[in-house]
Parts: structure tokens; sequence; C-alpha cells
């Protein structure tokens, strides 16, 4: 995959990938947001979802942990993760891999709606009788937008905040919706042939600079204001996405 890129081009999507982790690091959550928003600058959102496969995987099973807390977190979630797996791969059926001018501009709006709700919408709150039925709609719409756009915290993220789950167990509760996304699209992107074996062997590698991000990130957290960063990288996002659309 990697042979039609320069070696510049190359030290180019190992610095995003360097990057992506470092916000991982720092604030939980953003790697495969900002690694698409970054690399489809330049290449395909189709071969930057293929990329960041393996990376987000990895780190996403890493968040889902401890063992311990899942199977109750499952039960509560549960139908979210498997409306999550159907429409994703219905989605990939029907649209097809993400790819193209029309891809580009989803990708951008996606990520315009979602800065845009986590920094300036109202906290929702999520009655316990609706969580069965309005998980399953939420899991629906985050797959079909999974695989339009290869980004996979829209409605999702703003859904599960709104379930008053507390610090630990939402950070939790993500890696588990983020796990589910990454293996649907991955299933989704091989159904469409955009899934080879060299996008895996690239996305194995592109995995080293996303740890060592999220190394660097989890060293950082302590001395940076997790607000502060969390800002600028959601205003940052909002920038791509807006020059993404036009």
């Amino acid at each position: 995959m990697f042979s039609q890129f320069f070696p510049e081009s190359f030290l180019l999507i190992a610095i995003v990938f360097v990057l992506a982790g470092l916000i991982k690091g720092v604030v939980g959550m953003g790697l495969p947001t900002f690694s698409m928003a970054l690399l489809v600058l330049f290449m395909d959102p189709a071969e930057a979802a293929a990329l960041l496969i393996i990376p987000s995987l990895v780190t996403n099973l890493w968040q889902a942990g401890p063992l311990r807390s899942l199977v109750p977190l499952l039960r509560r979630v549960g139908r979210m993760q498997l409306g999550i797996a159907i429409g994703t791969l219905v989605g990939t059926l029907v649209l097809g891999a993400p790819t193209g001018r029309s891809a580009s501009v989803a990708l951008g709006a996606a990520l315009i709606i979602y800065s845009g709700w986590t920094l300036f919408g109202t906290q929702l709150s999520v009655p316990a009788r609706s969580e069965k039925w309005l998980g399953s709609v939420i899991g629906v719409f985050t797959g079909a937008i999974t695989a339009g756009t290869g980004v996979f915290v829209v409605p999702a993220v703003p859904y599960l905040q709104a379930l008053g789950l507390d610090r630990d167990k939402l950070v939790q509760t993500m890696g588990i919706s983020f796990t589910v996304s990454t293996v649907a699209l991955a299933v989704g992107l091989w159904i469409n042939d955009s899934y080879s074996a060299g996008a895996v062997g690239a996305s194995l590698v592109m995995l080293i600079p996303a740890l060592l991000g999220m190394y660097i990130g989890q060293s950082l957290r302590k001395s940076l204001s997790p607000k502060t960063f969390r800002l600028c990288f959601l205003t940052s996002l909002i920038v791509i996405g807006v020059y993404l659309v036009i």
C-alpha cells in the first residue's frame, strides 16, 4: 500500500498517527477521528480508513478494559453495539467504501457536527426506560455514518455521555463502542475490496507511531490542562471539517 507514496509522504502519515495517538493519550479519544481528518487531505477516504484499522483496534481494546466491569456495561449498551454492527455492514453494502468527494464532504460535515455539539451543545440525559430502543437507533445511525465517512463518534459519543456514567465507565464504554465500530468497518472495507493484505500490513506499521504518540500523550496528561487541550483539539477538527466541505 505504501508503494504509491514517496518517503516524505510515508513520514507525514507516521507523524499524523503520532499526533493522533498523542491526542488519545491526553483526552482518552480522538485517534481515528483526528487521523481520518488529516489523512483525507492527501489520500482517498477508503485508504485512510484502512490505515487506521489496527491502530484504532489495539488502542480501543486497551481502553475497553478491565474485564471485570465489561459484562455489566455490555448488558447496558449491547443493543447499541449490535445496531452499530448492522448499520455499518448495511451501510457499506448500500454506499460502498467511503471514497471520492462526497465522502470527504460527509466526513467534514460529521467533524463539524460532532465538534460543535461537544463544544456548545447542551448535556442531554437519557431516561432509563428509553435506553433499550434508543440505543439500537443510535447504533444504526452511528454505523451508517461510519460506513460513509470512516468516523464513528457521531452520534455515539453524545449518546454515551447522556447515560450519566462516571468517567471511568464512560471511557470504557467508548472503548467498547469504538472497538465494535472498528471491526465492523474493517469487515465493510473487506466486503468492498478496500482492505487487502497490503492494507493490513500498512495499518500494522502505523501502530508503532500511534502507540508512541499515545505514550507521549499519557506522559503529558499530568502537565497539560485536559480542558484546554480538548478545546484546541475540537477547534482544529472544526477547521479541518470546514476545509473538507469547501
